[in-house]
């Protein structure tokens, strides 16, 4: 694809020798998109090279600017701004671009992975559940990011393996088990009506329930709190059950099988509605003994240390950071055990990986420091390749959904919030007469889970964040059903301009275009190295923004500009090829955020 960059940057390396004698490798000149406030498309930071020169930033971005527009054949004009040379590449150039994108429609949507000088292998860990509740709003944020940020990195032109890691043993887990067990009286998904997982997180709410009924018993007899909840009958049970269940006893296993099968064909039917998948599930019950014997190989090798009573730890006072306990002294695990033993497991499985990416939450910011660390001290190679990528939590609007407790909000109940909400606000618009009552279904979800995707994937990942689902799902703001309708506006165009000329004449842009035609088909001309900079900074919300603004450009160009007449088939031809690529970049940037983008609305 065409490319100004590089052009720009040997003209400008030749000024430099030629105005003062500086000498310049072009790949050190940087160059920036010139800020909207400015007239230019590219900038060039001139202040290094005043001091250089001997000369004020003005003169020197004056003399670079004249020796460009007289030599380089491709910038048109100049302005100097406090040291910021802002140069426009001359139109006939941009229409270069743009007949090579008519041509060429994927060269845009493939740009970036064609152009990555050193793609990598990498695995994307998100989601990570455990089996005794629902996925809950956290999760949803978790989710939606982790599968975006993949296919990110895929369109960058990387090999990205998305992962899982299930939580799926342990006493949080017994907890659902033996409330079941003793409470249950054999109830089940298809005999309650409710999804595996949320039948099993009842339970999970109803043993901490019962077991808080019990302290209070006890401690109504006069034992001390501490005390009595080590002594709950309830608590002593559960003991027993995670003994057994280590101890590979049939029955308990034969219930823990059960009841997760149930949690796992209800984590399919909500991964279904959020529209993520991955390549590999891994599950802690399979992987926690491997972290046992790393911790066993580190202490071995003197990278660890034990305790009087026992237990094992790493010190990473050399790294910052403090001692960690990697096994108790009764030789159990601890979480970081485990996530040992899954990392070691990854990168031998899957020869060549370099970078591994934990989505996570910005609570386990001290765990990951500490696993990355560990590893370190270990020596291994690819330590340097762990990467947490933190975000911040999401809260809602009081009252705005369902809670459990007060305090979590399952993902399925969200989801057919926002679905309900796009309902309305779609058949208030009263578009929807052509639709039958199963397409109007599907359309609801595809703008409902536009709606959520968009408005927590254009935040930065790293910002706390606010949902509020009737701000969502608005038309005309910045959210997801706003790009929704400005593609399917596209395809509205497009059709029309197939019904009146035929598909075969609306190929090509022999056209004198002005300012608005001129700015879309710059933005355009951005799509590679917005999805090379989100790849880059692991974020969305780079092309989350940027789609928003082509739709807000397309919209202008759409209101301002009559795009199919035909008496005028030579302007209505370059304007139907500026709308196919915005529509391509359209629905190939909000796929990029696992957005479904309809064609009609």
């Amino acid at each position: 694809m065409i490319k100004f960059e590089p052009a720009l940057k040997q003209s400008i390396q030749e000024a430099l020798a030629s105005l003062f004698e500086l000498p310049a490798n072009p790949k050190d000149i940087a160059l920036q998109e010139t800020r909207k406030e400015f007239e230019g498309d590219f900038t060039l930071v001139v202040f290094p090279y005043a001091k250089q020169a001997g000369k004020s930033p003005d003169a020197v971005g004056n003399e670079i600017g004249n020796y460009l527009v007289e030599k380089s054949g491709l910038v048109s004009s100049f302005n100097v701004v406090k040291g910021f040379l802002n140069l426009s590449v001359a139109d006939e150039h941009w229409l270069s671009f743009f007949r090579e994108v008519v041509t060429q429609p994927e060269s845009l949507t493939l740009a970036a992975a064609r152009e990555n000088p050193a793609p990598s292998t990498l695995m994307v860990e998100y989601s990570s559940p455990n089996t005794n509740k629902p996925l809950h709003l956290g999760h949803v944020r978790n989710n939606l990011l982790g599968f975006s940020v993949a296919e990110i990195l895929k369109a960058a032109g990387h090999k990205v393996i998305k992962v899982n890691l299930v939580n799926d043993r342990g006493i949080h887990i017994c907890k659902s088990m033996l409330a079941w067990k003793k409470y249950g009286h054999g109830e089940t998904p298809q005999s309650s009506g409710m999804k595996g997982d949320h039948l099993v997180g009842k339970y999970y709410v109803l043993f901490d329930k019962k077991y808080r009924e019990e302290i209070e018993k006890l401690v109504g007899k006069g034992m001390q709190k501490e005390e009595a909840e080590k002594k709950a009958p309830l608590m002593l049970e559960i003991q027993e059950m995670l003994r057994l269940w280590e101890a590979g006893d049939q029955e308990t296993l034969a219930l823990w099988q059960t009841m997760n099968g149930w949690v796992y064909e209800g984590f399919a039917e909500t991964y279904q509605k959020l529209g993520v998948d991955f390549d590999k599930t891994y599950y802690e019950s399979q992987t926690y003994l491997l972290g046992k014997k790393i911790v066993e190989d580190g202490l071995q090798k003197g990278a660890f240390f034990k305790k009087e009573d026992g237990s094992v730890w790493v010190d990473l006072a050399e790294a910052g950071l403090d001692q960690k306990v990697l096994l108790r002294s009764d030789g159990t695990s601890v979480y970081i055990t485990q996530d040992l033993g899954t990392a070691q497991l990854r990168f031998d499985e899957y020869a060549g990986l370099e970078r591994l990416i934990y989505v996570v939450g910005n609570e386990q910011d001290y765990h990951f420091k500490v696993l990355r660390e560990t590893f370190m001290k270990m020596g291994r190679s690819w330590a340097g390749g762990l990467y947490h990528l933190s975000y911040g939590m999401v809260d809602l609007p009081s009252g705005k959904m369902k809670s459990r407790e007060g305090t979590v909000v399952d993902a399925d109940d969200l989801i057919k919030e926002i679905t309900e909400e796009a309902e309305m606000a779609t058949k208030a618009l009263g578009k929807i007469e052509h639709f039958d009552s199963a397409e109007a279904r599907q359309l609801y979800h595809d703008i409902g889970m536009g709606a959520l995707k968009y408005f927590i994937l254009k935040v930065d990942p790293k910002k706390r964040m606010l949902f509020n689902p009737a701000e969502s799902i608005d038309m005309n703001g910045h959210t997801g059903p706003f790009i929704q309708y400005t593609y399917a506006r596209t395809r509205s165009v497009l059709a029309k301009g197939e019904k009146v000329f035929g598909s075969s004449k609306a190929t090509g842009p022999d056209h004198s275009a002005d300012e608005a035609e001129k700015n879309l088909v710059k933005l355009l001309y951005r799509y590679p190295a917005v999805i090379t900079e989100a790849a880059g900074v692991l974020s969305p919300a780079v092309v989350a923004n940027y789609v928003y603004e082509l739709a807000k450009s397309f919209n202008h160009f759409y209101h301002d500009h009559v795009i199919v007449e035909e008496a005028q088939p030579a302007t209505s031809a370059f304007r139907l090829s500026l709308a196919a690529a915005a529509s391509r970049v359209l629905k190939h940037g909000m796929g990029l955020l696992g957005i479904v983008v309809p064609e009609r609305m």
